[in-house]
């Protein structure tokens, strides 16, 4: 079965960085688009980037471009997620989903999704 597992969370300071990781498992990764979505405290579920099946193409919230950078590595079934500049308000809850397409939307996909790494941005 299709399988979503974060890791790469944690506490850091305003300014500081960190990179996700979202090994997946159960199926062909390369033939799917992925998404990272976040979830801050108190709030809903946000898309905050997605990426199509080859990693030709990806797209940003305006939250977080210029800051965070998606890649995928199709050899090694993973999802990155580089997070520079970070900041207070980055603090949430992280998920990667996966599209049921090669091509993402600007949207939460609803299927399949890990249970979430926390990272919290503070000082």
């Amino acid at each position: 079965q299709v399988q979503l597992v974060e890791s790469g969370g944690g506490l850091v300071q305003p300014g500081g960085f960190l990179r996700l990781s979202c090994a997946a498992s159960g199926y062909i990764f390369s033939k799917y688009a992925m998404a990272w979505v976040r979830q801050p405290p108190g709030k809903g579920l946000e898309w905050i980037s997605g990426i199509n099946a080859d990693g030709t193409m990806t797209a940003y919230h305006d939250s977080v471009r210029g800051r965070f950078t998606i890649s995928r590595d199709n050899v090694q079934n993973t999802l990155i997620l580089q997070m520079n500049s970070l900041k207070v308000e980055d603090t949430a809850v992280y998920y990667c989903g996966r599209y049921s397409a090669p091509y993402y939307g600007y949207h939460v996909p609803d299927e399949y999704r890990g249970r979430g790494t926390q990272v919290t941005v503070s000082s």
